[in-house]
């Protein structure tokens, strides 16, 4: 029991990671995956996230071999990767979060029937609270309700997949034809997946500012070996987790024609429903509380980190670096909500849009963000004995080659349309 409140306790940045991106990816595109193509989706989901493990990793070691952030290693390795840095927070902060507070509202009212709300007015009830939550509990409230958060997540996923399993697979209509992959509408769902899977390779640096929130907030660092491990518990988590919604939609939707809904909103809702009926309709409200609290989470992780990073980067290019950190980030979570919300309000019409444009710049500045990160972890600031090894950055040369050709061929496919 000692060993499993010690390894409770040392859970931090890693499960924040996980907490973060476990949201529309794994709700979302993976049971979508399962349920439309099966089981070889198993394969770019395995593949996205061992090619991408790299990147972030590189955030928890550059943080805890120099004590600074990941973002101050941009600067410091050259000012231009952290101007570049600066210009994907500032995409980041007018698209992601709407788009998350967007999908988080349309959830809790389809959920709970609560049709005569509109998705404003529940992402503007969800921007007080969530910023409310960030301002007064901190980074040590956002640990500690993730922990729960997660764990009831984890067990009734747990408990769903090994009954889907036990159930066997559902019954395939008799003009039943696989999709393909290898045509448009496949190649752009493949590039969707495992583009956003385990998520975008620039929330790398908001690992490594957790990192550093959490030793503040225990007054110790642990050690390289310590840190990478509780990131990698965390990594390994985000993982099973999505093969758990694939098997679900593979075992339950896979050859049966039915028809997925295009909205994510609509499509979170047929997951619940999917798994209401294969534990019983008494599970109901217990599964939709899990499901809203999965965005939930999704929203509180990314609104603190975009907080976070973009508070560092005010902090790095000002000229005396000595700013009243509290303070600047309490009132960043309150502008990022402001911002947010009227983005909602205005360009609700147009969100597709706006999510489409976070796509595409993620999707392009992939492979750079990666670059940068391998040129930090290898420069003169990590001591010899604390750099990668060779086996690691074989991996990371694969993901970087991995991630240009998606992204050259995304690019290839948006600008011909």
């Amino acid at each position: 029991m000692d060993k499993l409140k010690q390894f409770f306790k040392s859970l931090g940045p890693g499960l924040l990671f996980a907490s973060m991106a476990i949201g529309t990816s794994h709700l979302v595109l993976s049971t979508k995956a399962g349920a439309q193509y099966g089981w070889i989706m198993i394969l770019p989901i395995v593949l996205a996230n061992v090619l991408k493990y790299p990147f972030f990793e590189f955030g928890v070691r550059y943080t805890n071999v120099t004590n600074n952030t990941l973002i101050e290693g941009y600067l410091n390795k050259s000012k231009n990767y952290l101007l570049f840095y600066t210009f994907i927070t500032l995409v980041s902060t007018f698209t992601i979060l709407a788009a998350l507070y967007t999908v988080t509202s349309g959830l809790f009212i389809n959920l709970f029937n609560l049709n005569g709300l509109s998705i404003p007015f529940v992402a503007l009830c969800l921007f007080i609270l969530i910023s409310a939550l960030l301002i007064i509990g901190k980074y040590g409230f956002l640990e500690k309700s993730l922990k729960l958060i997660v764990s009831i997540l984890f067990i009734a996923l747990l408990v769903t997949t090994g009954l889907v399993i036990h159930g066997g697979p559902a019954q395939k209509v008799a003009d039943f034809s696989s999709p393909s992959i290898f045509n448009e509408a496949g190649i752009l769902f493949l590039i969707g997946l495992m583009g956003w899977m385990p998520t975008t390779v620039e929330a790398s640096s908001w690992v490594s500012l957790w990192s550093v929130e959490k030793w503040k907030k225990n007054s110790n660092k642990p050690s390289l070996k310590s840190a990478l491990k509780e990131f990698n518990i965390g990594y390994v988590l985000t993982s099973v987790l999505a093969i758990f919604f694939l098997i679900i939609g593979s075992m339950t939707l896979y050859g049966t024609n039915t028809e997925l809904s295009a909205s994510a909103v609509t499509f979170a809702d047929q997951v619940v429903q999917l798994f209401t009926v294969h534990i019983g309709t008494w599970a109901y409200l217990f599964i939709a509380l899990a499901a809203f609290a999965t965005m939930f989470s999704t929203c509180m992780t990314a609104h603190d980190a975009i907080a976070r990073v973009s508070v560092d980067i005010i902090k790095l290019l000002s000229t005396s670096r000595k700013i009243n950190q509290r303070l600047y980030f309490n009132l960043v979570i309150v502008l990022l909500a402001s911002i947010n919300l009227g983005v909602i309000w205005f360009f609700s019409g147009s969100m597709s849009k706006l999510v489409a444009l976070a796509t595409f710049v993620s999707f392009v500045i992939a492979p750079i963000i990666g670059y940068m990160n391998l040129k930090i972890v290898t420069g003169v600031e990590i001591p010899k004995q604390n750099k990668p090894r060779r086996p690691l950055l074989v991996l990371t040369y694969l993901g970087i080659l991995f991630l240009s050709f998606f992204s050259i061929y995304y690019l290839w496919i948006v600008l011909l349309k």
